[in-house]
This record gives C-alpha cells, sequence and structure tokens, in this order.
C-alpha cells in the first residue's frame, strides 16, 4: 500500500513511476489526473486518491485534458497478485465483462457475482460493471480521436449497448460531447481510416529494453503468422490474432518514445502501434493481449531493486534496465507453442491454421485453435482437448496454481514445460523453472524470478 505523504510527494514532484497505480483527483476543480500531469500542483487538503480510473469517475470527478489518465498503462499490482482481486482485474481488461456480462466473470473466478462486486469495491473503489464502463469509455475515445469512423459505429465497436448509453458516458467521463472529443484529438492528422489500422500509442513506466523483447520474438517466428521486419533498433514486430469477434494483425515499432519532460530517473515512455481488426469490437481485447505480449503493465522500478541487490545479477540489471518478461498475445497458443516447439508449431499452422481473408505481406494465417487440434495424438491433443473443453483455462483470469497443476496432470507433461507454460503464458512473474542451472538459487530472487530468469536468458547464463 502506497501512503498518503508518498503518494502527494508523487503528485508534487510529477512522478512518472506512479503513473496507473493510482490516480488524483482535485476537489475545488472535480477533475481526476496521473500523478505526473503537468498542470499546477494543488493543495494537498484539496486532494483525494484513487486506486482505478474508475473510481474516480464513480465518485463525479471527470479526466484531466492535459494528461489523459485513462492512457496510462495498466497497475502492475493486477498482473502480479494471483488472488480473485488480481484475477478479476485481468479479466476484465480482457474484456470478458463486456462479453459475457459481471455473470460470466464470476463463473470463470469461481465466485458469486455479489461476493466479485464485493471484493473488487471494497480493494479498487469500483465494481467489475463501472470498470468495464471506464474501459468502454478510453475505446471509444481513442476511436473518436484515431478514425473517422461514425459515431453511432464507435459506440457500438467500444462495448456500449445502445448510442444514448454511449453520450451519456463520455458526457460524465470526459465532460465532452463524442464530437466535442473528436475535434480535441491532440493530433488530428493522425486519424486514419479504420481500414488502415488503429493507431496507438503503448504507454508503459521506466526504462524499456525493446531489444531483447523483439530478439526473442524473433527467435519464436512462426512464418505465416508472425513476421519481424527491418534492421536491429527500428524492427517491426506483427502478427495475427484470434480474437472473441473476428480476426486482427497488430504492429509494433521497437523503436520506443520517452515521456516528454520526465526526469530521468522517472522517465516512461510508449511504444508505437496499430491493430488492424474485423471487428472493432475486439479493440479492447487485441489491445491487452498485445500488451501482456509485450510486458507493458510492469513496473521495472521494484523489480530492479530488488534483483540489483543480488551480487551476481546486479551488473545484469544495470546493464539492462527495465528488462521485461514477455508474455504471451494468445495463451492457448503458446502453451502448445512451448510444447511442441517452432518446427511443429510451423507444421501445425500450415495443416490447420484458418487462412486470412486478406492476406497481408506474410501474414496469411491464425494459430489453430485448441479445439483444430484436439484430434492430434499424444500430449499434444490432451492439451488441445483440455483447453478446448474448459477443463483447463490459460485466460488472463486463471488460477496459476490450478493451471500449473491442470498441465502437470495431462499425460506426457513434464515439470520444466508446465513451468515454462505458466511463465509465458500465464505471465506469472514469480516462476521458477525446474532444469535451469540456477533453480537452487532461485527464492532469493522472489517475487521476481521470471524476470531474473529473462536477464540470465539474455546473457547466455541459462
Amino acid at each position: 500500500m502506497i501512503d498518503q505523504d508518498t503518494r502527494y510527494e508523487a503528485v508534487r514532484s510529477r512522478d512518472a513511476r506512479f503513473d496507473g497505480e493510482f490516480f488524483f483527483a482535485v476537489e475545488t476543480t472535480g477533475i481526476y489526473c496521473r500523478p505526473s500531469c503537468p498542470a499546477v500542483t494543488p493543495k494537498r487538503q484539496n486532494v483525494r486518491y484513487y486506486a482505478t480510473a474508475a473510481a474516480a469517475q464513480g465518485s463525479g470527478f471527470r479526466a484531466c485534458r492535459r494528461c489523459r489518465p485513462d492512457a496510462v498503462p495498466g497497475s502492475a499490482e493486477w498482473n502480479v497478485r494471483a488472488d480473485v482481486v488480481g484475477r478479476a482485474m485481468r479479466l476484465i481488461g480482457d474484456g470478458v465483462v463486456d462479453r459475457e456480462g459481471v455473470g460470466g466473470l464470476a463463473t470463470r473466478l469461481g465466485y458469486s457475482a455479489r461476493q466479485v462486486q464485493r471484493q473488487l469495491t471494497a480493494e479498487v473503489g469500483a465494481g467489475p460493471v463501472a470498470l468495464a464502463r471506464a474501459q468502454r469509455a478510453h475505446t471509444a475515445r481513442v476511436l473518436l480521436q484515431t478514425t473517422p469512423l461514425p459515431v453511432t459505429e464507435i459506440a457500438f465497436a467500444a462495448g456500449f449497448a445502445s448510442v444514448r448509453q454511449f453520450n451519456d458516458t463520455i458526457r460524465e467521463v470526459y465532460a465532452r460531447t463524442p464530437t466535442q472529443l473528436r475535434a480535441d484529438a491532440p493530433d488530428r492528422s493522425r486519424a486514419v481510416a479504420a481500414t488502415a489500422g488503429i493507431p496507438l500509442r503503448l504507454a508503459h513506466r521506466g526504462a524499456y529494453q525493446a531489444g531483447p523483447v523483439f530478439d526473442l520474438l524473433g527467435r519464436e517466428l512462426i512464418d505465416g503468422v508472425e513476421e519481424l521486419t527491418g534492421a536491429s533498433g527500428s524492427r517491426i514486430f506483427r502478427r495475427t490474432l484470434r480474437l472473441p469477434y473476428g480476426s486482427g494483425i497488430v504492429s509494433v515499432d521497437e523503436a520506443g518514445h520517452e515521456q516528454p519532460g520526465a526526469r530521468a530517473e522517472h522517465r516512461g515512455g510508449w511504444l508505437d502501434a496499430r491493430i488492424h481488426l474485423t471487428d472493432l469490437r475486439d479493440l479492447t481485447t487485441a489491445v491487452g493481449r498485445l500488451r501482456r505480449l509485450l510486458d507493458l503493465d510492469s513496473d521495472p522500478y521494484a523489480i530492479d531493486e530488488r534483483l540489483r541487490a543480488d551480487p551476481r545479477l546486479a551488473p545484469l540489471v544495470t546493464a539492462r534496465p527495465g528488462l521485461r518478461s514477455p508474455g504471451a498475445a494468445d495463451p492457448d497458443e503458446l502453451a502448445v507453442r512451448i510444447l511442441v516447439g517452432r518446427a511443429e508449431a510451423a507444421r501445425l499452422v500450415e495443416r490447420y491454421g484458418k487462412r486470412l481473408d486478406a492476406p497481408c505481406g506474410g501474414l496469411a494465417r491464425l494459430f489453430p485453435a485448441p479445439d483444430a487440434l484436439a484430434g492430434e495424438p499424444g500430449t499434444l491433443g490432451a492439451l488441445a482437448r483440455a483447453l478446448a473443453d474448459g477443463t483447463l483455462r490459460l485466460d488472463a483470469g486463471a488460477d496459476r496454481d490450478d493451471a500449473e497443476a491442470g498441465l502437470r496432470g495431462l499425460p506426457g507433461m513434464d515439470a520444466r514445460t508446465a513451468a515454462l507454460i505458466r511463465l509465458r503464458a500465464l505471465g506469472d512473474p514469480d516462476t521458477a523453472v525446474p532444469g535451469d542451472r540456477h533453480f537452487s538459487d532461485s527464492d532469493a530472487w522472489r517475487p521476481w524470478r521470471s524476470y531474473a530468469r529473462q536477464h540470465l536468458d539474455v546473457e547466455g547464463q541459462l
């Protein structure tokens, strides 16, 4: 928990390290902001703090037009926590409430809807409906300010049930009409037709070592599903995605940008991305999955501080501050890829992968869904059937311990493979992998063993 003194000091010093970790609102203006907002620092007695943007909105505050608090990185806490609140926040971020309602969220978590409502409200100050509403408002703002799509199309693409609900929410959250919000776009020239892809800035806190992430993605490439072009330092990674309503192609540029005006020790920034979708309702889900793949919501300050305390890791952390532990754009897909290896995964794509209606460059197929692989023999077939029938869940809200136990219960699944799936597909920040040379020493690196492993892997010490 961050105490009040630390929070106010973060606001006073415009500390971008805390962007997304909490929000502050000013009672005299009715506005809520991110900690690094460049506006004049409010008096302490006028400031209130919130764990989420939804909680601030629920208390009647509107989003600041200068710092755009809805565009901050996600809180690292939700990725780390294994309890029901952390799992719920990850599922809401994946769009589950919009697709399946609060009942669907509760079923995935194994709790009643009332229990989920109570725990989320107590922990983050807002229930699942309010959290999903805040997310829809952000999606709508992105579409309004980056595409020329008609307002009616944007309303339903963002997940709103009606145009009236959309209009009311935009006015309440931003104190602007949709038309006014579109006119307020910081760079109207960025607006492009949806067929050309939606341009996005994927924010992160702290330093971001894009090179090792793109190196790993390059080593794992599967032709037809992924491609990496350009020279080191300016590469572009592109891949196809199976999504709830359709399919998509996402691309992200290795060359990042630093947040302007931030102190060196508080630096954060963003990666430029573009997303092409067959159904715009998949935007929130696609963004969330791309963020998990690139590990954009982690807290490099906490991770580096802990790992630097180990003399063996200290020089590695100093050499690569902000090194990330990449996750998965599609957990089911990555589980299959870890199990069978790259060459066999490429064969599966060629045999079972659905062809895109409109191939783009070298991207022509989707990785096959689990049900398409259920007839395969051995461990692969067992894994695919468990994923297809829901007896094994690797989605954003999966219980990591239960998932690993389910994996290890599959015939032919060894402990090392199950741990690697837990680390990557489930995005667990604290996984020790049996068989690693430093496995016996890894307790000293808790709760960031996955990141320690990444440092050692980059150095070729695994």
